[in-house]
């Protein structure tokens, strides 16, 4: 079952069956995200977003330790030796409430072979006149404390004249063969023009804000999560700007030895806390 939320010019199409995912948002008929016609979705890897729960990005060779014990996780990403994005996009959501511009889903995570830890998640999404507003919150089922991650992979089209700004203190470099993170620069953030663009880098430090412009769009997305992934190539028809809550890995093994996860963004949840995020796309019509 899919969902069409409006409110003004906007349209977004949802398919929680789909992990979640948002198919299309279009703004006066122009798609501001990458997008397709929820009925025509046949997998999540073509969504327009989709929300990474409980982590974002890789973890090394799929091996996760926590508290002494190493889990091996599924490689979801073949023929990536790794584990990527976490569950939430590759499992169904269920609409616990909606109306014409708005929606809530929940996916409860009883912990399997993907992600050991039961958690309960939740996204909120909603429109306004000029904006698509989303939020998303995990809970820890388990009685012993438990990390987690929260994010969105929302990819933006790509259009003459874009041009992608952001600030920033950091970026993470990637190896030539494989793209784990392995050491950290400084950054003052990104400002260049998108079309010719190769970047596949997680930032932190971000400002929360990032303005993508084009010829036809002013598009400005924010968020409460300090940590920005852009991934795009002269051939991909978008840009992904994935707001997300840790470094690329930040669960993973590295060369090394065991990071602090704390200071690589993971937050630690206690029994019944909950973490939560929001992010928010605005968008202006020249």
């Amino acid at each position: 079952m899919s969902l069409t939320l409006r409110c003004a010019s906007l349209v977004c199409e949802l398919k929680p069956e789909l992990g979640g995912c948002i198919a299309g948002l279009w703004s006066d008929g122009i798609a501001v995200l990458q997008s397709t016609p929820a009925d025509q979705l046949q997998s999540v890897r073509q969504a327009a977003s989709y929300p990474l729960v409980p982590y974002s990005n890789r973890i090394a060779q799929a091996l996760f330790s926590w508290q002494g014990q190493t889990y091996p996780l599924v490689k979801n990403w073949q023929p990536d030796p790794h584990s990527i994005h976490g569950v939430g996009w590759e499992r169904p959501w269920v609409v616990v409430s909606q109306d014409a511009a708005s929606a809530q889903l929940v996916y409860r995570h009883a912990g399997d072979t993907s992600w050991p830890f039961a958690f309960e998640a939740t996204q909120a999404i909603a429109l306004s006149a000029d904006a698509l507003s989303l939020r998303m919150d995990i809970r820890n089922l388990e009685d012993h404390a438990v990390p987690v991650g929260l994010g969105w992979h929302p990819f933006f089209a790509k259009r003459p004249g874009s041009r992608v700004v952001f600030e920033a203190t950091g970026r993470w470099e990637a190896g030539v063969a494989d793209p784990l993170p392995t050491h950290r620069l400084a950054s003052s953030g990104l400002d260049a023009q998108v079309a010719d663009l190769v970047v596949d880098h997680c930032f932190d430090g971000w400002s929360g804000v990032v303005k993508l412009t084009d010829d036809a769009l002013a598009i400005r997305i924010s968020s409460s999560l300090r940590h920005l992934v852009v991934y795009t190539l002269p051939s991909r028809p978008d840009i992904a700007i994935e707001p997300v809550s840790h470094v690329n890995n930040a669960m993973g093994q590295w060369p090394g030895g065991q990071q602090d996860l704390a200071a690589l963004g993971v937050v630690t949840l206690q029994p019944g806390e909950q973490f939560s995020s929001a992010m928010r796309i605005d968008i202006q019509h020249h």
